[in-house]
């Protein structure tokens, strides 16, 4: 995911961690708790509230981005 275009500026964690906890939650049929223990098995402490507070931050962007992203006749 393309995450140069969304500000992440005074945010702790890196731009990438924060992609993958939201893109979990949107791509998977996951409750924030769950994206939550996912990370803390790969070692990256957050709270479910903070995901929380990401997926409505970045949501929307990311949803756009991805209906943006249209498959090539050769993806087909």
């Amino acid at each position: 995911m393309n995450t140069s275009t969304i500000s992440y500026k005074n945010h702790r964690f890196p731009p990438q961690i924060i992609a993958h906890a939201v893109w979990l939650y949107f791509r998977f049929p996951l409750s924030w708790r769950l994206v939550e223990e996912m990370l803390l098995e790969r070692d990256i402490v957050v709270s479910y509230e903070t995901i929380w507070r990401w997926g409505h931050k970045f949501g929307a962007a990311y949803v756009m981005q991805l209906r943006r992203k249209r498959p090539s006749r050769k993806d087909i």
